[in-house]
């Protein structure tokens, strides 16, 4: 038997354990501890998760793929079942089919059962609606608990990746912890200092909490919009005055969650008469191929991986040949600077209210710690950065942060934590 926290995330996964007296991940896929959040089941129900399931959509293998599983969670599709091959499978079991292959992978990396797990979760599952929060939570403690899980528990991420960070610090400091990701963007302001870590009651150092509904795949969303559903019809004109091709399919076609609500033979019909209408029917023609060839992750994914190569490059090829020979668009920073300003925006207005929850000003943050795959887009961090100018600017583990802190977390709830030589703590 052994004790876990589960950083369960919209894009990725990883799962806290203690390994030689010292938080560690699990091993999750490969060798590697990170896995895609990510289902395929083909045809005839069997399930592959992480960057195999993946591979498996991206090969032409028939099947269902399925990412952003946690924004499912607040969502009424919690209450929903999708259509696997012939028989409808309960959004709720998905997700336990993925966290129940993520448990018996990090089971079989440490050699013992898991029973014991410190589940992360955001700020804010859903944003102004406390009974939607609630549910939210009840359902991932449920599904923990279906899991073989006798002992559920949850924490905030941020605060999980603040006790990973509170590690490495030499002296009392308050820090600004950012944790965003694919799915939200969360913060909490903490008192961190090397005399803290093993108190076993943290909450008087917890000063702040919040966050937002936005994260990375919501950049995708808006840069898929921006660049690439206009090549397919998005704004497109209808031959009346006036009008434009209907823009929820686009909408849809470039929300992870929502795309697979469109492969259906109802959705082919309808878009076929609005080719018949639509002043650039060629445009709709490719909509239409998309939806047919099931290709909307492809799409989808198209987004992400241009998002992702503009952190590091001036410009992004994206080739969409599979869809039309020829078929292509150049993407740069500027662009996604435009399409996704507003939601940097958003992101770092919540610092403010953090720091009037904490009765703070700006200059009393003295580090600013950064966690979360969308800690990489440039904007993002300037305008976190530009609420806390003064602050020093530490980078986290981008994956691994809120998993080793979760790992931290359990440890002080069902493990003998102590504090060892350099004030470093251990378990049991």
């Amino acid at each position: 038997m052994a004790f876990c926290g589960l950083d369960f995330g919209t894009s990725n996964t990883t799962l806290g354990i203690w390994r030689d007296g010292a938080p560690a991940l699990a091993a999750l896929e490969d060798g590697k501890d990170t896995v895609p959040s990510a289902v395929f089941y083909d045809r005839r129900g069997v399930l592959t998760i992480g960057r195999a399931a993946m591979a498996r959509y991206v090969g032409g293998e028939d099947g269902r793929l399925m990412r952003s599983l946690k924004a499912v969670l607040g969502s009424a599709l919690i209450d929903e079942k999708t259509q696997i091959g012939r028989r409808a499978i309960g959004f709720r079991d998905v997700i336990a089919d993925y966290i129940g292959a993520v448990k018996q992978r990090a089971e079989a990396d440490i050699g013992a059962e898991l029973d014991e797990v410190v589940l992360g979760r955001p700020v804010f599952f859903v944003d102004d609606d406390a009974a939607a929060n609630a549910k939210a939570e009840d359902a991932l403690r449920a599904i923990a608990t279906s899991l073989g899980f006798r002992d559920v528990s949850t924490q905030y991420e941020p605060i999980a990746a603040a006790l990973d960070y509170e590690q490495r610090v030499t002296g009392e400091e308050m820090a600004l912890i950012a944790d965003i990701g694919g799915g939200t963007s969360d913060f909490s302001i903490v008192r961190l200092g090397p005399a803290r870590r093993a108190k076993a009651d943290r909450a008087g150092d917890i000063l702040a909490n919040d966050g937002v509904r936005i994260g990375g795949t919501d950049v995708d969303r808006h840069l898929s919009l921006g660049t690439l559903m206009p090549l397919i019809g998005y704004r497109s004109p209808m031959k009346r005055p006036g009008r434009d091709v209907p823009s929820g399919y686009f909408h849809e076609l470039a929300t992870w969650s929502s795309i697979n609500r469109l492969y259906t033979a109802k959705t082919v019909r309808e878009l076929n008469e609005v080719r018949r209408e639509a002043a650039k029917p060629e445009l709709v023609e490719r909509l239409i191929r998309v939806i047919e060839e099931q290709r909307g992750h492809t799409l989808a994914m198209e987004a992400e991986g241009a998002k992702i190569a503009l952190a590091e490059t001036a410009r992004a090829e994206v080739d969409l040949g599979w869809l039309e020979a020829g078929l292509s668009v150049g993407i740069t920073p500027e662009e996604l600077v435009a399409h996704t300003r507003a939601l940097a925006e958003r992101i770092a207005a919540r610092v403010g209210i953090c720091l009037d929850q904490a009765g703070l000003k700006a200059d009393d943050i003295d580090a600013l710690f950064l966690t979360g795959g969308s800690t990489r887009l440039v904007h993002v961090r300037a305008a976190i950065r530009a609420a806390v100018p003064q602050a020093r600017v530490v980078e986290g583990d981008t994956f691994g942060s809120v998993g080793t802190g979760l790992a931290i977390e359990a440890a002080r709830r069902y493990g003998a934590l102590t504090r060892a030589a350099g004030g470093r703590i251990s378990a049991a």
